[in-house]
This record gives C-alpha cells, sequence and structure tokens, in this order.
C-alpha cells in the first residue's frame, strides 16, 4: 500500500485533480438526501473532494482520515472541520450523521467490514452511507491491456459489490441507489501498467513475463479510455 503520509503533496496531481473531485463530489451529493444536515466523509484524503462535498447550503460536513499528510492537506481546505482517525474507530457517538461518505477507501483494505459496521454505527435513523465500490473492475475498460491482464485478476475484491451489500445487510442498512462518475486523467497505458505488475501492484502473480508482454503493446504511452466508477448508497431504517 502506498504511503500515504508520503504522497499527500502530489496525490491530487495524481488522481484526476479538481475534474475527477468535481465529477465524484457530484454523483455522491446525488445520493446524499436533501434533508441531510450533518455529513461525515471516512478517508478524506487530501480534502479535495470533502471541500465540495461542504458546498451545499445547508450541509455541515467533517472529514477523517487516518495519515497525518493527507489529513494536514484537508486540514487546509477545511479549516476546523477535519480530524486525524482511524475509520474503523471513529471518536464519534452513535447515530451523529444523516450520511457518511467513504470515496476510494474500501479497495486498500483486506476487509471493508469494520468501516461498514463503524459507518453503520454511526448514522442516523433514515441516514444514508455512501461508498465506491468495484474500484478495480472500473478500470477494465476493455482495452488491449485488460485483454492480456484478465487470466491474472485476483479474485473477489475487498470492495466488491455485492460483498459490501452483505455486510451493510449486517447492520441494518439497505440498498438506496447508486450512481457513476468518470474518471480524468485515469486512463491506462501499457508502460504504466508493466511498471506497477513488475513493482508487485497490479497482477503481481503475472510477474515480469505478463510486464513486458504489456509493454510491447501499440502506443505504450497512450492511455486507453477512461474508468467509470460506481457509487452505491444504503439507508438505515
Amino acid at each position: 500500500m502506498l504511503d500515504y503520509d508520503r504522497e499527500a503533496d502530489r496525490y491530487d496531481d495524481t488522481r484526476g485533480g479538481e475534474p475527477r473531485a468535481a465529477a465524484a463530489a457530484d454523483a455522491v451529493l446525488t445520493l446524499v438526501p436533501e434533508g441531510a444536515r450533518t455529513l461525515l466523509d471516512l478517508a478524506c484524503g487530501t480534502g479535495i473532494v470533502t471541500r465540495r462535498l461542504a458546498g451545499r447550503p445547508g450541509l455541515r460536513v467533517l472529514g477523517a482520515d487516518t495519515a497525518h499528510g493527507m489529513a494536514r492537506r484537508a486540514a487546509t481546505r477545511l479549516p476546523g472541520a477535519v480530524v486525524r482517525a482511524d475509520s474503523r474507530r471513529l471518536p464519534f457517538q452513535g447515530g451523529s450523521f444523516d450520511a457518511v461518505t467513504v470515496v476510494w477507501l474500501l479497495h486498500l483494505l483486506d476487509d471493508a467490514r469494520p468501516v461498514v459496521a463503524e459507518a453503520a454505527r454511526l448514522l442516523r435513523p433514515g441516514g444514508v452511507l455512501v461508498t465506491t465500490v468495484d474500484k478495480a473492475a472500473a478500470h477494465d475498460v476493455g482495452s488491449d491491456i485488460d485483454a492480456l491482464c484478465a487470466p491474472y485478476r485476483a479474485g473477489q475484491a475487498a470492495d466488491g459489490s455485492a460483498r459490501v451489500t452483505a455486510y451493510a445487510a449486517e447492520h441494518g442498512l439497505t440498498p438506496d441507489g447508486t450512481a457513476p462518475f468518470r474518471g480524468h486523467g485515469q486512463g491506462r497505458t501499457p508502460r504504466r501498467v508493466a511498471r506497477q505488475v513488475r513493482a508487485g501492484e497490479l497482477y503481481a502473480s503475472g510477474g515480469h513475463r505478463l510486464a513486458d508482454r504489456v509493454e510491447a503493446l501499440p502506443d505504450p504511452d497512450g492511455p486507453r479510455p477512461e474508468p467509470e466508477f460506481t457509487l452505491r448508497a444504503f439507508r438505515r431504517l
């Protein structure tokens, strides 16, 4: 996993920047009830999405992140509204929020269940959890890279939609809608994927042989189509 303290200063520039943040925040807000007054953004990172969520009139937004570097950057965007905390054990009373958002966290975990459980604990009756799901699958856009890498894809992902839905059900949360949004500047290139394979960050079982085959594809620095990410909402009854 990345060292997010070290990545904080360059994170936005390598993850689609403001255009992707705008797309993500707009999609999230379509799933947050109009009457919501409080929202907690878990793993808020640099706060680039959180700040946009806070732009909705009448919505008080807090951010939380466990990485000092990320929380520090987020605090410059939302002064006084960011805490450093583990998303599995948060310093808030149960039923404190009308909405909890989790964007690009669950796919990083070995087990997403504790985060879903904590989000459910914090929601008031009628409150909504909004989270990204199936992040790895979003990058499968049917490209020549995907065709080569298909045999090396891992099994069920920690943020698999069916898995997250089951975790939500365990804590009294029911499905309450979906929303897509497109990445920006995140279309994969053969050279970048080959580098990630060699480093063991992607399709590690393919090893150097897969990396060499991917890097040999035509137009090795040409981005393939952008991924389309998926948000799912779950409501506390």
